[in-house]
């Protein structure tokens, strides 16, 4: 655009200067007499004057005897072209002028013929294109060097977070990628990518511990197991076949039992996303809960009483999620309480229609859970000391389980103070259908 702008002030200062010079040029020559000191136009005389335009020559002929092409330069010059491109010439200005007496009508008539090469005009214009190619240039290769040396000071933190990256394995998993002291873009995408690799090593760590829990729960039924049934062929004839087979069926079960919870664990840790609630299944507590406790056979010294509260009287308890699951949180939670109860377990469901949950609550007379380990309760493989006989303890995965499968389904299960006993109470968002 430089270049062009240029190019056209060129021109419009060349075309004046000329067509001014060439009629001056021809104002003076009409004062003599020339007749018989030009040739034809075809050899024409050189006339040049310090009056004319700088580079251009002037050819002086007879009307008449004016080349072809020339006339209509009288009314219009043509010609006169710059080329930008700095390796081409320029494209000469014609101009014709006649003479006064032409000009006064009286013969005779002569016409001066000028031409401007605009040479000087070009080099001007050259020079002028070569310096913006330099100057062009030489920005284009500060703009290179500085994009190249921002670029590298901006991406030397990336390279650094990918090669901490690489280094990451399965047994390194607890190092962080490092972080730009700038509050940028980097450092926001290194903070994401630690805390992605802290959330992956609590699973790791969590999928190992449950590994190792699980080979050491399944390990201790099966040896005594084995034991039973090794003493047992050692003296047979002593042995007492009826009570061993019962003690061979107790542990039997006891495994069925840890294995059924291990791979429910293992499928809602996997499969997550198939095991939420469906929105399209509802499951009435008040049926689920009687059903349950009618299923349930307690030991002959434990009572089981179930209060249903102001259950009844609002209609069907309903909340969304899967039937199987949730019996298997009062299940768990049942089996608990057996475990420590001392004569009497108590289940109390309430509606909070206002609120729109549910309140599902199981005690026991038990000694109860110690204020510190209200929340440990409910990890998995976590058993107190009062539960760790084999009689008595069980895997530790009954509370977590319950307190996973309450989560899945938008709830939550927490102990509650009590004074005497274990109280664990669950809440459930509840639905209303329209009649």
């Amino acid at each position: 655009m430089a270049a062009a702008a240029v190019r056209d002030s060129l021109l419009h200062q060349a075309a004046p200067e000329t067509k001014s010079s060439a009629e001056n040029l021809a104002l003076g020559y009409s004062d003599y007499d020339v007749d018989g000191m030009l040739r034809p136009c075809n050899k024409p005389f050189d006339v040049r004057d310090e009056a004319g335009a700088p580079g251009s020559v002037y050819y002086l002929c007879r009307w008449d005897t004016m080349p072809s092409g020339w006339k209509e330069l009288l009314t219009e010059p043509k010609g006169g072209a710059l080329s930008l491109w700095p390796f081409s010439g320029a494209t000469t200005y014609r101009f014709a002028v006649p003479d006064k007496s032409k000009i006064l009508g009286r013969a005779p008539d002569w016409v001066l013929l000028a031409e401007n090469p605009l040479r000087q005009e070009q080099d001007h214009l050259r020079t002028v294109v070569w310096s913006l190619v330099g100057a062009v240039a030489f920005i284009t290769a500060v703009a290179s060097a500085s994009a190249w040396y921002a670029a590298g000071r901006v991406l030397r933190p990336m390279e650094a977070i990918r090669a901490e990256f690489a280094q990451l394995s399965t047994h390194h998993l607890d190092r962080h990628v490092p972080l730009p002291r700038t509050d940028n873009e980097i450092n926001r995408l290194g903070r994401t990518l630690n805390t992605t690799l802290d959330r992956l090593y609590a699973a790791v760590e969590q999928q190992q511990r449950f590994v190792a829990d699980a080979s050491h729960e399944l390990r201790t039924p099966l040896a005594s197991l084995r034991a039973e049934l090794e003493l047992a062929l050692a003296q047979p004839a002593t042995t007492d076949w009826p009570r061993t087979v019962r003690d061979a069926l107790g542990d039997t079960l006891r495994l069925q039992r840890l294995t059924t919870d291990l791979l429910l664990l293992a499928r809602l840790d996997a499969h997550t996303h198939d095991t939420r609630p469906a929105t399209d299944e509802h499951v009435d507590l008040t049926d689920l809960v009687r059903d349950e406790i009618a299923r349930r056979h307690p030991p002959s010294h434990i009572a089981l009483t179930l209060h249903l509260g102001n259950a009844p009287a609002h209609g069907p308890v309903l909340v969304y999620g899967h039937s199987t699951l949730l019996a298997r949180v009062l299940e768990n939670l049942l089996d608990n309480a057996e475990r420590h109860a001392t004569s009497t377990i108590t289940v109390r469901l309430t509606h909070l229609p206002d609120q729109q949950r549910a309140v599902l609550e199981v005690r026991d007379d038990g000694p109860g859970i110690p204020p510190q380990h209200h929340a440990r309760v409910f990890e998995r493989f976590t058993r107190l000391d009062d539960a760790r006989a084999k009689d008595s303890g069980g895997a530790g995965l009954g509370l977590a389980l319950a307190h996973y499968i309450t989560t899945l389904h938008h709830g939550t299960l927490h102990v509650t103070d009590s004074p005497c006993g274990a109280h664990l109470t669950a809440y459930l968002p509840t639905v209303t259908v329209a009649p």
